[in-house]
């Protein structure tokens, strides 16, 4: 039997930060069973005190990434008190850099997710990815950043949502023996396509799955190994014929393989080079 954990994690902010920091550590130790609770806008108010009796109570680890130092003294000083596993995400960091740099912080939350340019980028790159998913508007091919093309089943869509997400107009079109190919495809510079695989095995499964879910006989054309081995001896020269990098997805993440698109396409980090 897994042993349980309550995780609080609090900000005074969204809280995304926290809870990111908090399930990639967990993660790391599979055996337990794990709960968390995020509380974001954390005010040094009555809810605050709730919630720190409340996580005494329950013996929750306290993950916070608050940056005012009021706060923050409220947190670690009643978690120090009550013997309370905690851990202030940001400040010695923060602090850290203060002292390099030999400047003040902002003390100021949210700094984030600011309204500014790259927001509003990262908004337009949303838009024209959602418009230009599946293949429906191939004229964006010749406006995007980047061309994902993949066989049914290779993430394609969850991908082009994803790099959207870091400022990166996606346009995505599914391909196979069946489907024709817009011209404006092979308009588009080469080391803006990337190709999408996946193994046999993986996809029979996947596939498979879909059809259940659907109500329907897991047995299909859609799921055969000889139709599925066609479609990829299909993508395959297609993307030879492309002179384009190919990506196997199977067993990776969206976000490992968005890292490996980010770095073959020199798009730096979060935005583009």
């Amino acid at each position: 039997m897994k042993e349980k954990l309550n995780v609080f994690v609090l900000s005074d902010g969204v809280g995304e930060t926290a809870l990111r920091v908090a399930k990639a550590a967990f993660a790391q130790f599979p055996n337990m069973d794990t709960t968390y609770t995020k509380y974001p806008f954390v005010k040094n108010n009555p809810q605050l005190e709730n919630i720190l009796n409340l996580a005494k109570k329950k013996q929750a680890v306290i993950l916070h990434t608050i940056v005012s130092t009021e706060i923050c003294n409220v947190i670690n000083e009643f978690c120090q008190d009550n013997h309370i596993v905690y851990y202030d995400i940001l400040n010695p960091i923060i602090g850290t850099f203060s002292q390099m740099v030999h400047q003040k912080p902002l003390r100021k939350k949210g700094l984030l997710h600011e309204l500014d340019k790259d927001y509003f980028d990262m908004i337009s790159a949303m838009e024209f990815t959602v418009t230009n998913d599946d293949g429906q508007n191939p004229k964006g091919f010749l406006e995007a950043d980047l061309v994902l093309l993949g066989i049914s089943r290779t993430s394609k869509t969850p991908l082009s949502l994803y790099l959207a997400n870091k400022n990166i107009k996606v346009a995505n079109l599914p391909i196979g023996p069946s489907l024709a190919i817009p011209d404006e495809l092979w308009a588009v510079d080469s080391h803006k396509i990337v190709g999408l695989t996946n193994d046999m095995n993986v996809l029979q499964k996947i596939r498979r799955q879909r059809m259940i879910a659907y109500g329907l006989d897991a047995n299909t054309t859609y799921s055969e190994e000889d139709e599925i081995q066609k479609e990829l001896d299909y993508s395959n020269k297609i993307y030879e014929k492309l002179g384009c990098p190919v990506i196997n997805v199977a067993d990776r993440s969206i976000e490992e393989t968005a890292a490996i698109i980010m770095e073959q396409l020199n798009f730096n980090g979060y935005k583009k080079s």
